[in-house]
């Protein structure tokens, strides 16, 4: 007899707390609402950025 499949638990992107990865946890990956709001706000205040080099002008363009 097979047993069911038990939940995947990650930890939380925003307390680290345990979350359940699975379709009845609508707010997966994070454990609640509040985190995926506070994770929605740190984007929203571009709290999250990706390193860049700044754009290199090329004069050979027309301006």
């Amino acid at each position: 007899m097979d047993s069911p499949a038990q939940p995947r638990i990650v930890p939380c992107p925003t307390c680290g707390g345990d979350s359940i990865f699975a379709p009845s946890n609508s707010w997966r990956p994070f454990c609640s609402q509040r985190c995926r709001q506070i994770d929605l706000g740190a984007w929203a205040n571009e709290d999250f950025r990706v390193e860049a080099s700044p754009p290199v002008e090329d004069d050979s363009l027309p301006h």
